[in-house]
């Protein structure tokens, strides 16, 4: 496949790490659909495209820590909130009284209609009379796709310990699965090809590996430094290969383009 030119549009997008300790160390990860044109078929994080909803100013009446983040940020949380609502039903937000959500958000066909426009977002939260929890998450990397396909994002991965008392279900539409998983049995799974996981998916599953549990691995995105990753092509003797910023947390990577792909 010929590299897209780098002047290809880079759209912002936002993905959700949500984590939790009981039963075991686990992060909730969707399959996409087959049909679904990028990452058809691949499990991953609940994320995707930030859309010009997530950036209405009316949102500052209806979120937890509006003012501790400048208007990029802003839509990317609200970005990444959304979309792990509609693919998963998990909402990320807290009560007038200050408690977290409970039981199912909402039905799936509000999910469905959040997902396909005819109903925005910001209205389905204000009538639950809840605020998005833009605290709760913390930022644990950011990636911008390399030039090899035509469709590139500048995806900012966050993460976040799930609320105890809401369920995740799939959406059937973009997602046919949803599934809580150790992030080493997802590697395993990956290695051994039951599963199918996308390079950015499979190195950030290696990150968060290292930690010992949620609260663990939270910590540990909070204190890293935040080192964007542009994945580079390199040629070397055995081929070429896709090389990551040594400094950016996943150690010294060299990976065959044809893993990638």
């Amino acid at each position: 496949m010929p590299d897209t030119p780098p002047t290809a549009d880079i759209k912002p997008a936002a993905t959700i790490l949500l984590l939790r300790d009981v039963p075991a160390f686990e992060v909730l990860m969707v399959k996409r659909h087959h049909q679904i044109d990028f990452a058809s078929g691949a499990l991953v994080f609940p994320g995707g495209k930030s859309h010009a909803g997530d950036h209405d100013r009316n949102w500052e009446v209806h979120t937890v820590g509006w003012e501790a983040y400048d208007a990029n940020q802003r839509g990317l949380r609200i970005a990444a909130i959304r979309e792990v609502f509609e693919e998963a039903g998990i909402l990320l937000a807290r009560r007038r009284d200050g408690q977290p959500m409970s039981g199912e958000a909402c039905p799936m066909a509000v999910r469905q209609a959040v997902d396909a426009g005819t109903m925005r977002f910001i209205d389905v939260v204000s009538r639950l009379d809840a605020y998005l929890d833009l605290d709760a998450l913390t930022v644990f990397a950011r990636w911008i796709t390399p030039p090899l396909t035509p469709k590139r994002f500048d995806t900012w991965f966050y993460a976040v310990t799930a609320p105890a008392e809401q369920l995740a279900a799939c959406d059937g539409r973009e997602t046919v699965d949803a599934e809580w998983i150790a992030p080493a049995e997802a590697l395993r799974l990956a290695a051994a090809g039951e599963r199918k996981v996308i390079f950015p998916t499979r190195m950030n599953l290696q990150l968060l590996a290292e930690a010992s549990g949620a609260q663990d691995a939270v910590a540990r995105a909070a204190a890293r430094r935040l080192v964007t990753v542009q994945p580079k092509i390199e040629q070397r003797a055995n081929g070429r290969v896709l090389t990551l910023p040594p400094d950016a947390g996943y150690g010294a990577v060299a990976e065959p383009l044809e893993n990638v792909m």
